[in-house]
């Protein structure tokens, strides 16, 4: 949706996967370490993946009845041929976005519930969404004004940083740096849609002047600020786990 809301869902997911990540993957790592770690602790956490599967599932299958289905949207058409042109590209290239990460959680519940599923099968799936989101998104933004290119663009380094994260945690399964990372970039994510928002579809009515530089500099600062909070976050998390 080109509106607030249609920021603030995705920056809403993202923020609450982040904010789990930083706690779950701490939690996860001290646990395994700790001469404490028992069956009951594996237990547990195999159920708490398939929680966070199945509500990747239900968050994407929101996120699509949204998107297709509120007032202004396309309400599943893709194409009118009344007026010979698409219909609500925008709301669909969304759409696409959450049946990726739809995708992911099925992969997760199946790598989860059977074991001839190839190991990393989850993060492939969550790699690969994100990727797509960045495919989506780097042809998203063409022929916009310079403010809403350059803050869409930077979103990008959160979405492809993921994507290359993940991809790695493939092959490099429960490193907790890796794990961690994908935290801060989820998080980093989050928060950069609400700014997205803020930016472009203001709640206050006050209009940023999308073409003035000093405001590409601020955003730009202002992305690193976000940076710094989320690492921020993610190190808070860890350290309450360690206690």
């Amino acid at each position: 949706m080109a509106n607030f809301g249609g920021h603030a869902i995705p920056g809403s997911f993202f923020l609450m996967f982040g904010l789990w990540w930083s706690v779950k993957f701490p939690l996860r790592h001290y646990s395994k370490k700790s001469q404490r770690t028992g069956r009951h602790n594996v237990t547990l956490f195999t159920k708490l993946d398939y929680i966070e599967g199945a509500f990747k599932i239900f968050a994407s299958f929101v996120g699509i009845m949204v998107e297709q289905f509120v007032v202004d949207g396309p309400h599943a058409r893709l194409y009118s041929r009344e007026n010979q042109s698409w219909v609500k590209l925008m709301n669909w290239q969304h759409s696409t976005m959450y049946l990726f990460y739809g995708i992911s959680g099925i992969a997760d519940i199946l790598s989860l519930s059977s074991t001839s599923v190839p190991v990393g099968l989850d993060r492939l799936g969550m790699s690969l969404a994100l990727f797509v989101e960045g495919f989506l998104f780097y042809f998203h933004v063409h022929s916009r004004p310079p403010l809403d290119s350059h803050i869409h663009s930077l979103l990008l380094v959160a979405v492809f940083g993921g994507a290359a994260s993940t991809m790695l945690e493939v092959f490099m399964r429960d490193n907790i740096v890796l794990e961690l990372l994908r935290a801060s970039l989820a998080l980093l994510q989050g928060s950069w849609f609400y700014q997205i928002g803020f930016v472009l579809y203001p709640p206050n009515g006050e209009e940023w002047d999308l073409k003035l530089h000093d405001n590409i500099m601020f955003v730009t600062m202002c992305f690193c600020w976000h940076i710094a909070v989320a690492i921020l976050i993610v190190t808070m998390n860890s350290y309450l786990a360690w206690l």
